[in-house]
């Protein structure tokens, strides 16, 4: 039956080959391996898994520059995955992402925030990741013993006019007398950032689900673990009667063992008897001839003392016998 239902499937497979265009299918499936895979980055960065980020984050860049992707509808999940990978990279300052080695991590991230402002449903959201940007953009440096770089990032910020005014204050008197532990650095903290982009990541995928691959490899998961619930279930039972043949062949072993035990003490008694019989495996004789009178009255008299002495050899084997019996 099995090989019949693959043969049906390729046949069908190859009629539906011919009915579209292969240029249509890849477009299709490489979609829903960049969604599949922007949602993986999402868990990722939820979860604070920084090296699975970083190999899903390779793997989703090579598929978004597929040629078969229509870019315009996938553009935002690139940009947003953009902005993730910025993010998780926030307090690494060496690791560049623009040509200009002055821009770090979280002064590029503030870049793409501002072009993904129609993602965000709430606009307060929206200016809070904002202001937890350029904060921590100077933050991280301040925090890295990097006074000047904390300075060349404010710089940054006035000159993209990407710096709120009464943030600039306070991070400028920050800079200057360089407050590590300032409560706006306390309020507006690295951590905080994080949580606050997990709620609006949270928030988009539940208008932006991308799951098309992720139901379909789910439901191949759920199908693949009732077969192997089955497989283990007729395993289960198959060994369960196993068992109880097992252990009903060894109840009649035993019964047999016994049995046979009890035929071989019956045997073993009878043996032991016969050892102290050692005649009783002759045949017996008759012989009649005529006697007279005196042969008869000497028989008769020599007769009676062998019994008299027979008697006593047997009261001897018998209590020699008992000895044995009781003898281990």
């Amino acid at each position: 039956m099995e090989p019949e239902k693959n043969n049906k499937s390729e046949t069908d497979a190859s009629e539906l080959e011919q009915s579209v265009s292969f240029q249509q299918v890849s477009s299709v499936a490489t979609g829903w391996m960049v969604d599949f895979m922007f949602r993986s980055l999402c868990r990722h960065f939820k979860e604070a898994e920084f090296e699975e980020f970083n190999e899903t984050l390779s793997v989703f860049e090579a598929i978004s520059k597929s040629p078969a992707l229509k870019e315009d509808v996938y553009s935002e999940k690139i940009l947003i995955s953009a902005f993730l990978a910025r993010v998780m990279h926030g307090k690494q300052l060496d690791v560049l992402f623009e040509e200009d080695q002055g821009v770090m991590p979280l002064m590029s991230a503030t870049k793409i925030w501002s072009n993904l402002e129609d993602t965000v449903a709430d606009e307060t959201v929206f200016k809070n990741i904002t202001n937890l940007l350029v904060v921590q953009s100077v933050a991280v440096c301040l925090e890295k013993g990097e006074r000047s770089s904390a300075s060349s990032a404010l710089k940054w910020f006035e000159n993209n006019d990407e710096l709120p005014q009464k943030v600039g204050v306070k991070l400028k008197t920050i800079v200057a007398q360089t407050e590590t532990y300032h409560p706006l650095l306390m309020s507006f903290s690295f951590n905080h950032l994080l949580e606050t982009v997990r709620s609006y990541l949270e928030v988009y995928l539940e208008k932006n689900p991308s799951d098309d691959l992720l139901k379909e490899a789910t439901k191949r998961v759920l199908s693949s673990q009732g077969v192997e619930g089955l497989k283990d279930k007729v395993k289960h039972e198959s060994s369960h009667s196993e068992t109880a043949d097992e252990s009903m062949e060894n109840d009649l072993k035993t019964k047999e063992s016994t049995m046979c035990l009890g035929t071989k003490r019956k045997l073993l008694s009878t043996k032991i008897t016969e050892v102290w019989k050692p005649e009783s495996g002759k045949k017996p004789c008759v012989s009649i001839r005529r006697i007279s009178k005196s042969e008869l009255t000497q028989i008769l008299s020599e007769k009676s003392m062998d019994s008299t002495d027979i008697q006593k050899k047997r009261k001897a084997h018998q209590g020699n016998f008992l000895c044995l019996e009781m003898d281990p």
